[in-house]
């Protein structure tokens, strides 16, 4: 399982990498591997203000679908294209070309209710 130290992590199965003040979040690998074959990205929340917690997409693979939680509040200022396209980049690359949305923060202090990857491994029993 693939669980990169640099990043934070959701209950929610969420990952997100900072730069300044710009969030970039996808799902992890154990959550694509626990969906299976993604077959579609739904993200309509292009230029919304949204609090950390709300649903800012959904992830649909071959047998359900799940819901993208916003692990920060802010503006969603960026949706990656290539998943429209592509949606299985998600489980090829989910740390990389599977990303799935850049958020402005609205509050820099949303980080401290993120888990370090040691914190995530233990929730997911890595």
């Amino acid at each position: 399982m693939n669980i990169p130290s640099e990043l934070l992590y959701t209950k929610d199965h969420e990952w997100v990498r900072f730069d300044g003040e710009v969030a970039t979040v996808g799902i992890t690998d154990f959550a694509q591997s626990e969906l299976g074959d993604i077959v579609f990205v739904e993200i309509e929340t292009l230029g919304q203000t949204l609090d950390r917690e709300s649903v800012f997409g959904s992830v649909e693979a071959v047998k359900t679908v799940s819901d993208l939680y916003l692990p920060v509040s802010g503006e969603i200022i960026e949706v990656n294209e290539q998943i429209n396209s592509n949606p299985e980049l998600v489980n090829s690359d989910p740390y990389g070309a599977g990303w799935m949305i850049k958020v402005r923060l609205k509050d820099p202090s949303d980080r401290s209710g993120l888990l370090t990857a040691e914190e995530y491994k233990n929730l997911i029993g890595a």
